[in-house]
């Protein structure tokens, strides 16, 4: 019996002293990797400036060269958070996403406070995967706050996504605590015409014409010649009876329309976006 005690006491001091051990070997790890990642940021910065700056943009966009350049100074160091950005960012103005999101994974395996937000806006509004995008981004509000990206904040993208799913009701309550949040954040002033218009879609959607057109105005305020709106706004006030208003306005956005006053982000030259109308 004496002799079982003194091997579990034996183990027991072996266990603690071999975790002892490990913590002070993971804490060591973890400062070794530290002083690990402080040097190879002017070892990163010396590869970005030889196969991006002075390698891959001196070629042209969609080129083998640029791609063959990036691969190179992925060859030296894989953990280029920017490098695999750059990789990703040609396929998806292609339609290439699954070839793209391989890259942009790596992206925001090394940096995802830099990266994960730009994934899941290309999974919103290039891959068109929109449930994917919505879990992207609820997890970059939880990391990050509800912070903006291409314009427009991560609510923004949410809020969208539901309404490509045809979850009218969250798209709206997704939209007003936007909105909300919008005006407390930047003001009357700050509103953007592109969040009112899809607020007004969520609405729209709904049947809820006179709330549609309250809140379609407040984007033609800011944007007052785009078409889209013009065109939806048309429809409700068909929807409630002012037939006459209704043809006046569809007019008018037509108009607009042909003359290109459209959606106007960045990005529509590569993807048409939700409710877009095609002019020609």
């Amino acid at each position: 019996m004496r002799n079982s005690i003194k091997i579990l006491t034996i183990l027991l001091i072996a266990t603690i002293f071999s975790c002892g051990q490990k913590d002070k070997s993971a804490k060591g790890l973890a400062e070794n990797n530290l002083t690990k990642l402080n040097v190879d940021k002017e070892k990163q910065e010396k590869i970005i400036n030889e196969h991006l700056k002075n390698g891959a943009w001196k070629h042209e966009l969609y080129s083998r060269q640029w791609q063959e350049e990036i691969d190179k100074g992925l060859a030296k160091d894989s953990t280029i958070a920017y490098l695999w950005q750059q990789k990703a960012m040609p396929m998806f103005k292609q339609g290439k996403y699954e070839v793209g999101m391989e890259f942009i994974d790596n992206a925001v395996k090394y940096d995802r406070q830099r990266w994960q937000d730009y994934r899941a806006f290309i999974k919103c509004i290039f891959a068109k995967s929109y449930r994917e995008a919505i879990t992207d981004f609820q997890d970059c509000k939880k990391r990050f706050g509800n912070n903006y990206v291409m314009d427009h904040t991560y609510d923004f993208y949410i809020g969208l996504s539901y309404l490509q799913l045809n979850e009218f009701e969250k798209a709206e309550q997704i939209f007003q605590k936007d909105y909300e949040y919008q005006l407390k954040d930047k003001g009357e002033d700050g509103l953007h015409h592109l969040d009112l218009f899809y607020f007004g879609i969520s609405k729209y959607e709904q049947k809820d014409y006179l709330g549609a057109i309250k809140i379609f105005d407040k984007a033609l305020k800011i944007y007052p010649d785009f078409s889209e709106v013009q065109i939806f706004k048309a429809d409700c006030l068909r929807k409630i009876g002012k037939t006459e208003k209704a043809k006046e306005l569809q007019k008018l956005g037509e108009i607009n329309g042909r003359k290109g006053n459209t959606i106007n982000e960045d990005n529509v030259i590569y993807e048409r976006y939700p409710y877009q109308i095609r002019w020609y």
